[in-house]
């Protein structure tokens, strides 16, 4: 039976993207080979424990939710992920994934809604953006943007321009709490007219960095 290092399972309301809102049931597996500057899910970086997948899924049955969302760290940091997700979307549930974009989402299953970040400037970790994600992104699933200054803005723009991001998808840009007002963000993306959706993190304004919430 496939095996996974997870940190945590629990349920909230999820607090971004475009199921925002939603009672959610999320598995955050641990490990990420990225560090962005912004991170506020460092905790997962290391230990863990492992669980196999049926016991996965009876964990995440008992929380009764619709939704589920696969987490990390980097999720697709474990090759096992990919049968993790399959199996939830035959047990019938919405199944979302949040990747980073640094590695290769082709095989994820396409009942997958794939949220995936374009790391911008500021995060330190430009580098590693895999843009051949891009042609593997499909009309249900996400390109997330977290800006923390005017630099990211004007790069996340270009970025939306060049991929032509908002004709094959949802494009979301989020501001880092701590350095980019969220108004002064709002502000920019009704000046420049952008086909994006302005999200901040509903689960901080309600329970701040509270792991597990």
């Amino acid at each position: 039976m496939p095996r996974l290092r997870l940190t945590e399972i629990f349920h909230s309301l999820q607090g971004e993207a475009a199921s925002v809102g939603w009672r959610t049931a999320f598995v955050r597996l641990t490990g990420c080979p990225l560090r962005c500057t912004y991170c506020d899910t460092a905790y997962a970086f290391k230990g863990g424990e492992w669980w196999d997948i049926d016991r996965i899924l009876d964990r995440v049955a008992e929380l009764e939710a619709r939704y589920v969302t696969v987490t990390g760290g980097e999720p697709l940091a474990q090759p096992q992920c990919l049968q993790l997700l399959s199996a939830l979307c035959d047990a019938g549930y919405k199944v979302s994934l949040e990747t980073s974009g640094a590695i290769d989402i082709a095989a994820v299953d396409p009942r997958v809604t794939t949220v995936m970040d374009l790391k911008t400037p500021s995060s330190g970790e430009c580098d590693n953006n895999l843009y051949a994600n891009i042609v593997h992104l499909k009309a249900a699933d996400q390109v997330k943007f977290v800006i923390g200054d005017e630099q990211d803005y004007d790069w996340s723009r270009e970025q939306l321009k060049e991929w032509d991001l908002a004709a094959r998808c949802t494009v979301l840009f989020s501001p880092v709490a701590e350095t980019m007002p969220a108004a002064q963000l709002a502000d920019w993306i009704l000046r420049d007219r952008l086909d994006v959706r302005f999200q901040i993190q509903l689960h901080k304004t309600l329970w701040g960095d509270q792991p597990g919430r």
